[in-house]
């Protein structure tokens, strides 16, 4: 048999220009994504942008939640450091009154129909009303101790609030007020303190987070009665929350470890995920521009997109200052109201954060 030699394979010089063209090409490609990707992320505007602060002199301690009249454009905030709830005039940037001989105010909420201001105070236990011009307690109801968060239902005229837990003889209770007669009409045993509550879109349901027990406790506000328990996988210590009634999601954020969870509002099941900064304390859904602004007492608000897939996409933060762990999104404004404490150099002080939609308008 004769030995054929076949010589090894060469590149030829052609082959070899073609193939170092192709990887050329292909650095060029890569560089010029970088360069595009740094260039959009340099010209695309923040979430939220700064745009001024109400400055609270007479404040010390931390804020607790907030609440809005839209008519007259007032801002209502817990100033629990302070044993007070201050009246702030937007138009003006100002406050125009300090409502005293409060002891620790936590949930606000003010009921358009009947122009009344409610206040939670957790060390009073009891639930203040407040009307007239200016504002002035006309009326209480008896409630248990640690009264905190509340959400007000429009379509049944009722109000629900958080409260009681501490102990077998204060047990955990969300309750139901009447706001047209201003009556406790019901009170929904709950496992554990309640922590934030939302409604869904017509009010059929309310939201509680229990944090104590890892769930999220559904009321069928036709009934008052728990009509669903649903238990967190992903982490615990569920505080603030926020309903979206388009992709019917129930937004909860936790804080051990912190992290946003996305569930779907029909089953409770947890569809997505993202990672949150330290201490949330409130969190609201931006129906315009699909974003979820999570206010965290770390300093920082956390943002996030939600897509048509229902999944969580970070977003540029803003950092606030620590302690900064409430606030109040009010859409007709286009506006993130932030409650920032006092500290050995600066006043207390309410910051106020423009959309991107507010900014494309100015």
């Amino acid at each position: 048999m004769r030995l054929v030699y076949t010589p090894p394979y060469t590149i030829t010089h052609e082959a070899n220009a073609t193939a170092l063209h192709r990887v050329r090409n292909i650095m060029l490609a890569v560089i010029f994504g970088l360069i595009s990707a740094a260039v959009l992320a340099q010209t695309a505007p923040a979430p939220l942008r700064f745009s001024r602060s109400v400055i609270l002199p007479n404040i010390s301690g931390k804020f607790d939640h907030f609440a809005f009249d839209p008519a007259a454009k007032r801002l209502f905030v817990a100033a629990t450091g302070s044993h007070s709830v201050e009246v702030v005039d937007l138009s003006t940037g100002s406050a125009i009154q300090s409502i005293p001989g409060l002891s620790k105010p936590h949930g606000l909420a003010w009921v358009p129909e009947t122009s009344s201001l409610y206040v939670a105070d957790g060390a009073l236990a009891e639930l203040r009303v407040y009307k007239g011009s200016p504002l002035a307690l006309a009326g209480t109801i008896k409630l248990s101790n640690d009264a905190d968060d509340m959400v007000y239902n429009s379509t049944l005229h009722r109000l629900y609030v958080g409260h009681g837990g501490s102990d077998p003889a204060n047990p955990a209770r969300i309750a139901v007020v009447d706001t047209t007669h201003f009556a406790l009409i019901a009170n929904v045993s709950v496992a554990s303190h309640p922590e934030a509550l939302d409604l869904d879109e017509g009010g059929q349901r309310v939201f509680a987070n229990i944090a104590g027990s890892n769930e999220v406790a559904v009321i069928d506000a036709s009934t008052d009665a728990i009509a669903a328990h649903w238990k967190l996988t992903k982490a615990a210590d569920n505080v603030p929350m926020a309903y979206d009634s388009e992709h019917n999601l129930l937004f909860v954020a936790c804080r051990k470890p912190g992290m946003l969870i996305a569930i779907d509002a029909s089953t409770g099941n947890e569809l997505a995920s993202a990672q949150a900064d330290a201490g949330a304390d409130d969190l609201f859904y931006d129906a315009v521009l699909k974003r979820v602004y999570v206010i965290a007492g770390s300093g920082v608000v956390d943002v996030y997109q939600v897509d048509a897939q229902k999944q969580l996409h970070p977003l540029e933060a803003t950092h606030t200052a620590s302690g900064a762990k409430t606030g109040l999104f009010v859409p007709s404004q286009h506006a993130l109201y932030v409650g920032i404490p006092a500290d050995s150099a600066h006043p207390a002080e309410v910051r106020i954060y423009v959309t991107s939609t507010a900014q494309g308008n100015q």
